[in-house]
C-alpha cells in the first residue's frame, strides 16, 4: 500500500443527562450513514469507554478519515451534514469539541475494522512551548514502538483551534479490539512514561485528555 496523507477528525459529545436513548440512538445512525458521502473515507460515531488515565467529560465520539482539508471541507458543508446537526446533534448536546490534524506517509488501511478499539489523546501545550510540537509528537508518537500490538498510530498539530478547547496536539493509537485494549493500559503507561521523561514533555505541557472507543459492528 502506498503512503498517503490523511485527515483525522475528531468530535467529541456531551449528550444532556436527561435525554431519550432514542433520540441519543437516532444521533449515532444518522452521524455513521455519512459514510454515503463521498467525502468519506471513513467514519465511526459510537459512546466513549471509561477510561483509567483521566476523568472525561464527554460522552459519544465521532471519528472521520478525509483525503485532504477540501474534503474535510465538504464533509463539513454538506447538507446531510448539516441536517443531521441541526436535526439530531445539537438538540441533544450541551459541549463540543473539536479536533483535526494531518498525518503524512499513511500506508495503513484507512477504513478500521468494526471492533477495533482507539484511544485518542489531545495535549494542551504551556505559553511558550508552540516551537517543541515536533519533539513532542515524536516523543507520543513512539510509544508504538514499545507497544507491539497496535496496528496504528498517527499524531499532529490541530489545525482547527476555534472549538478545540486549547488542545494543539492530537494522537490515536488503533488496537485489533477491546482485549488488547485493556492489556495495554499498564503497558502504555510504562512506555507514556518512559517516553514523556525522556523527552521532558511534562515539563512543556499543560494537561492530556484521553479517551477510549470501539468501531461499532454496525458499519
Amino acid at each position: 500500500m502506498s503512503a498517503q496523507q490523511i485527515i483525522e477528525h475528531i468530535v467529541l459529545f456531551k449528550i444532556k443527562a436527561d435525554t431519550d436513548q432514542s433520540k441519543i440512538d437516532t444521533m449515532i445512525e444518522r452521524l455513521n450513514d455519512l459514510i454515503s458521502l463521498d467525502s468519506v473515507l471513513h467514519i465511526s460515531a459510537t459512546p466513549l469507554l471509561p477510561t483509567r488515565f483521566s476523568f472525561v467529560h464527554f460522552t459519544h465520539i465521532l471519528h472521520s478519515r478525509h483525503s485532504s482539508k477540501e474534503n474535510l471541507a465538504d464533509y463539513t458543508d454538506h447538507p446531510s451534514h448539516v441536517s443531521v446537526l441541526k436535526e439530531s446533534v445539537n438538540p441533544i448536546c450541551m459541549d463540543i469539541m473539536i479536533v483535526d490534524w494531518v498525518f503524512d506517509g499513511f500506508n495503513q488501511p484507512i477504513k478500521l475494522q468494526p471492533g477495533s478499539a482507539i484511544r485518542a489523546t489531545f495535549l494542551k501545550l504551556k505559553e511558550g512551548n508552540s516551537g517543541k510540537k515536533e519533539k513532542i509528537l515524536g516523543a507520543l508518537g513512539g510509544i508504538k514502538e514499545r507497544i507491539s500490538y497496535i496496528d496504528q498510530t498517527t499524531c499532529g498539530e490541530n489545525f482547527s483551534p476555534a472549538r478545540a478547547k486549547g488542545y494543539s496536539i492530537a494522537l490515536i493509537f488503533v488496537f485489533p479490539g477491546v482485549s488488547e485494549l485493556d492489556r495495554s493500559y499498564s503497558d502504555w503507561k510504562q512506555a507514556h512514561t518512559n517516553r514523556v521523561k525522556k523527552e521532558r514533555v511534562r515539563d512543556l505541557s499543560d494537561g492530556f485528555l484521553i479517551v477510549d472507543f470501539v468501531v461499532p459492528h454496525s458499519l
